[in-house]
């Protein structure tokens, strides 16, 4: 298991680096110190192996940083602006950042491998599904404003931030990061609910 989870990780290191179809099987082994023997005894190919990282690690790693965070019933707006900021401020402090993980994989197998796109959607949509459910909630509980359209909000921000992390691995990513949640901020209090005025 300890060996699994060590090829697994640094395989993702290095897809997330160089990309999966600039990096090769024997990229891998040598960066793992490993045999051709040793690897494929564990799996059947490298679209094997990027789907074994996409569901045990990559899954894991959207859930703990976009999901998990904004589950609750406190208002959904202050959560997903936790999230966020949390999220990105990782991404300030990593010599290493090559933007949104997720969003460049989406990005580099669309209209290329259906598996591994089907497997990518898969997390994109539980993202999607759960930002809708915090939403929904949030307007239920009065915390958003009963007109809102929660499934175009979370599009809205699943979008913004694959965006904003992309823009990010240029220059300036704290500044970029700033503005960013300061327009995020501005948009929010559009869409939450309303003191009722007598």
């Amino acid at each position: 298991m300890a060996t699994m989870q060590r090829m697994q990780t640094t395989g993702l290191e290095l897809f997330y680096a160089k990309g999966y179809y600039n990096t090769s099987v024997d990229d891998i082994l040598k960066k793992l110190e490993l045999s051709k023997g040793a690897f494929y005894y564990h799996f059947d190919s490298k679209e094997d192996f990027f789907v074994q990282i996409i569901q045990n690690l990559l899954g894991r790693k959207v859930y703990s940083s976009l999901i998990e965070p904004i589950e609750g019933h406190e208002n959904p707006l202050n959560l997903i602006m936790n999230c966020f900021d949390e999220a990105m401020e990782t991404a300030v402090h990593n010599e290493m950042d090559f933007g949104c993980i997720l969003s460049n994989f989406l990005t580099e197998f669309n209209g290329k491998n259906e598996v591994i796109m089907h497997h990518l959607n898969e997390i994109v949509t539980v993202w999607e599904v759960n930002l809708i459910s915090a939403l929904q909630k949030g307007k239920f509980n009065g915390y958003l404003d009963r007109h809102t359209d929660c499934e175009a909000v979370a599009i809205f921000l699943m979008s913004s931030y694959f965006g904003v992390r992309t823009l990010m691995t240029g220059s300036s990513p704290s500044a970029k990061k700033y503005r960013f949640m300061t327009q995020l901020r501005q948009y929010f209090k559009s869409i939450e609910a309303k003191p009722v005025t007598v």
